[in-house]
């Protein structure tokens, strides 16, 4: 009742304000009477009206605050109007508050979780910015952070702190227009009016740099920088993005150090992309076998030999890894390090015992295999996919724990290779981040390989019995126990933000554990940047490496010149066979997002050159706006799929449609007419009928 009352008041007052005539309270004339008789009373009665304007976030506060240095001049206006427009918007404040706030927090809390957690770390300084250089209008501030945590008193006194500026810079300008006596060309462009208004148009300009200085002082004030640097840029971590980093740095002519503490090349080279696609590829020659009948070919099983399929994955590694070798990126002109690198300053970083001060850094310590939290884990022997490379017999009964993108490749990759494999994870299906019919297809594939699936399950514990290992897991509301020889850990990757520093200096993390930047990849110190896993929100080497640029610049051309990261085309894939490969939303994602769509699909199994290769399994599937043929997202699942895909990754980069594919000459008989053959689909769908009908009765009169 008291909230219905409240609205009812808000709505009777806005309405009595105009329907009595209240737009004549915003002209001077009506104060300069009252100024005149009784001064006091002019000035309190001019502060009430002004609080009645932004209390109820109705138009003409600027006009208002024009008009209080006209009448008062300078002080005695900035006095009345700071007041009155502080005290206005708290009133503003407090009946979004009241009417909205708790309806909001939990409609939306989820959303709201990490905007209330920043404003309580660091609200108050937020506030103050948006209230200096004036981002959105008032109106909105004051009824968005009722709907925050914010405590009021904090909310008054930034307010009435953040608006002095500004209240300052417009009084002024009323006060020199309030000088005039007559409105005249001179009088207009004397100095003093002049300088009025010029300050009125760069306000925003000198108040965005003033606040821009103010936060340096915030973040660099305990630290002393250096007069000379030793380098222009450091670089932490020799993967995917420190690798580019470094590169493009070196490019661009600057001097750059690259450190290191493990291998050259990362997670990628060593125990991620590269041995995977290797062990992969092995697997495939041995499914091949299996599959040879199917093409008039004699069948054989294969005879596999662990030891000697894990050595290839090494020697291919071995052949990968002079692209990444200390020796290559020393010719290019990086200063290669071995060590351990940590941040002693904004400035400053230790490594083997000697600082190197250098004028702008980059993280990319990259990611690591996230070990769960199960009981009795540390009574099995377990790998994850840094450490299976190891692994020189056939692994048994083999338990691949996550059903995520790893977890599906090193399975189907192992049960190739002869292991009896079990998939399990808490998802209801497989490769949850794609929609149910890419799922289906690669379950229905896993299925036909023998792999078990088991969807929707959590662990509970394992146990060790007589040697024997078993997992305990609760689907269903039930419990099972599965015994298996050998245990792969693939639920997921956390951010290596430890070790290196980043505690000592503040770096904030997001909810995810992982480095938190801006959208120009800087940390809280404007002069450090982020990359690649370590900061997400893709765990892509490719996205890494897009990254990588983006910090490199960015790092070596600010303030001169910076760029925001784009992330508008983001295509990844999953190496299982049939691959599935996927750029820009799913129909989940779009549902989510309440985007209007249609679908357009294309089988595999009617591809010539598919049915020729014995591949003609999967699909192509786009994403359009209805009736229209921009691309907002496609996934081929097929042989393949990986390269294919590029066709759309391609279009959507550059604004091209299913149209512009369709035009596209392909090269019969290839995959790549999918993508045509779907073009073809959507245009089919999208004919104009009425036109074909009049074209139809066209070609009957010409009969």
């Amino acid at each position: 009742m008291k909230k219905i009352f409240l609205l009812l008041a808000i709505v009777a007052a806005v309405a009595a304000f105009y329907g009595l005539g209240g737009e004549a309270l915003l002209e001077p004339q009506v104060y300069r009477r009252w100024l005149q008789e009784q001064p006091l009373l002019a000035g309190l009665g001019f502060g009430a009206i002004y609080v009645l304007v932004t209390a109820l976030s109705l138009p003409g506060a600027a006009v208002l605050t024009l008009i209080a240095g006209g009448l008062f001049g300078l002080w005695w206006g900035l006095l009345i109007v700071s007041f009155a427009s502080s005290i206005g918007a708290t009133l503003a404040f407090l009946a979004a508050r009241l009417l909205l706030r708790d309806w909001v927090q939990a409609k939306f809390a989820r959303q709201l979780a990490t905007i209330n957690r920043g404003l309580e770390k660091d609200g108050a300084f937020y506030l103050f910015t948006l209230r200096l250089i004036p981002l959105v209008p008032f109106f909105v501030i004051n009824l968005v952070f009722g709907l925050t945590r914010v405590k009021t008193f904090t909310f008054y006194w930034v307010s009435q702190l953040g608006m002095l500026a500004g209240t300052a810079v417009y009084v002024n300008a009323g006060a020199e227009l309030g000088q005039l006596e007559e409105l005249s060309v001179s009088g207009v462009m004397s100095a003093e009016v002049l300088l009025a208004f010029a300050l009125l148009a760069v306000f925003p300009w000198l108040a965005k740099l003033l606040m821009a200085q103010i936060n340096r002082w915030r973040v660099y004030g305990p630290y002393q920088k250096p007069k000379q640097f030793d380098t222009n840029l450091v670089v932490i971590g020799a993967g995917s993005g420190g690798l580019v980093s470094a590169y493009i740095a070196a490019a661009v002519k600057a001097k750059v150090t690259l450190i290191e503490k493990h291998a050259m090349g990362g997670d990628c080279l060593n125990t991620g992309c590269v041995p995977s696609k290797a062990l992969i590829r092995s697997a495939a020659v041995a499914q091949s076998m299996r599959e040879a009948e199917h093409f008039g070919v004699q069948p054989v099983v294969p005879e596999v030999d662990f030891n000697r399929v894990m050595s290839r994955v090494h020697e291919v590694i071995g052949q990968v890894a002079p692209h990444d070798s200390i020796e290559r990126y020393t010719a290019l002109g990086v200063d290669c390090i071995t060590g351990s690198a940590r941040l002693v300053s904004p400035w400053e970083v230790e490594v083997n015992g000697k600082i190197i001060r250098t004028r702008a850094i980059v993280l990319a310590t990259g990611a690591r295999p996230s070990i769960p939290a199960i009981d009795g884990l540390e009574q099995v022997n377990y790998y994850t996919s840094d450490t299976i490379w190891s692994l020189r017999e056939n692994p048994g009964r083999l338990l691949v724990l996550g059903t995520g993108p790893i977890g599906c490749e090193l399975a189907q990759a192992f049960a190739r290779l002869g292991a009896n494999v079990t998939l399990l994870g808490r998802a209801a299906r497989i490769m949850p981040r794609e929609d149910a019919d890419v799922s289906e297809a690669i379950s229905q594939a896993f299925v036909r390989e023998k792999i078990q699936l088991i969807n929707g399950a959590t662990a509970v514990a394992f146990e060790v019995e007589n040697g024997e290992q078993r997992l305990v897991y609760e689907q269903d509301g039930k419990r099972t126990s599965l015994v298996f020889d050998t245990l792969l850990l693939a639920v997921g990757r956390t951010p290596n933000v430890e070790g290196f520093g980043a505690e000592a200096l503040g770096l904030a993390l997001t909810d995810n554990g992982s480095l938190a930047v801006d959208d120009k990849l800087r940390t809280r110190f404007p002069n450090i940047y982020g990359c690649g896993d370590l900061v997400g929100p893709y765990q892509f080497t490719h996205m890494a490496s897009h990254q990588a640029w983006y910090a490199a610049v960015n790092a070596l051309f600010s303030p001169l010149k910076s760029f925001k990261v784009d992330y508008s085309v983001v295509p990844w894939a999953t190496f299982t066979a049939p691959e599935v490969a996927r750029v820009g939303l799913s129909e989940a994602e779009a549902q989510a997002k309440h985007i209007e769509y249609e679908i357009t699909r294309y089988g595999i199994d009617d591809l010539d050159r598919a049915l020729a290769d014995g591949t003609a399994t999967g699909f192509v599937k786009v994403l359009t706006p209805k009736g229209k043929d921009r691309i907002l997202g496609a996934v081929i699942v097929g042989h393949h799929a990986s390269e294919l895909i590029t066709e759309f990754i391609s279009a959507m980069k550059h604004g091209r449609g299913l149209n512009s594919i369709l035009g596209t000459v392909h090269i019969y008989p290839t995959m790549s007419e999918a993508n045509k053959f779907a073009a073809g689909n959507w245009k089919r769908a999208n004919a104009p009928q009425q036109l074909l009908g009049w074209v139809q009765k066209f070609h009957a009169w010409r009969r």
